[in-house]
């Protein structure tokens, strides 16, 4: 029985050891996403309105060039930007309107949505809620001394204990549900950058 419970004191030890603060756990995905700041993102985006239901973007970006695919209600659209450009292709229609692009999202740049994800949790009262095989889920509670009004209440945010990856960040605001999940950081150039042969028969109109 000692040898026993010797061992279970030493197996305890080795994992106390290894034991991780909220805040150094958050504080290794900001390292890890600050390496990637100048490669290529990819993400989904999920919104859901209550009664009109949910749409979703997967995001590709790299520098200035983005690929998105938006859908929603039965409907799809894929748009390629490369900050002068837009080409918007439709599916149902079989067609790409190529226009000049009046506005930059915010996916436009990589490097906006890894700085995005630093500093998250600053002005938040930060609770590990539980944790499964392979990921951090916390809770993020507004402090009583943040007074940003555009900040939400609350954040639910998991990290990935195998990468340090945020495996997904969600949060509400006016009854509307925010959640960007599956990130990854193995976007290159070419799989934003639009490439006609990719739509072979397709109607172009141009409206530059």
């Amino acid at each position: 029985m000692k040898r026993i419970l010797s061992v279970l004191v030493a197996i305890f030890g080795a994992v106390a050891a290894f034991a991780q603060t909220s805040e150094e756990i958050i504080a290794r995905m900001e390292q890890v996403m600050d390496a990637h700041k100048d490669g290529g993102v990819y993400m989904i985006m999920e919104i859901k309105i209550p009664i009109l239901g949910t749409a979703s973007t997967q995001a590709w970006t790299y520098g200035e060039k983005a690929k998105m695919i938006i859908s929603g209600k039965g409907a799809s659209s894929t748009i390629y930007l490369d900050g002068k450009t837009q080409w918007t292709y439709d599916p149902d229609k079989n067609e790409i309107e190529i226009a000049n692009q009046t506005k930059t999202p915010s996916t436009s740049n990589p490097q906006d949505n890894t700085e995005m994800l630093s500093g998250i949790t600053d002005g938040y009262d930060v609770t590990l809620k539980n944790q499964t095989a392979d990921a951090w889920n916390f809770v993020c509670k507004k402090s009583k001394s943040n007074t940003n009004k555009d900040d939400p209440k609350t954040m639910d945010v998991s990290i990935s204990k195998n990468t340090y990856y945020p495996k997904s960040l969600s949060t509400k605001v006016s009854g509307i549900t925010i959640t960007m999940r599956d990130f990854a950081f193995d976007v290159t150039e070419k799989d934003v950058t639009f490439n006609q042969n990719d739509y072979p028969g397709t109607k172009v109109i141009d409206k530059r």
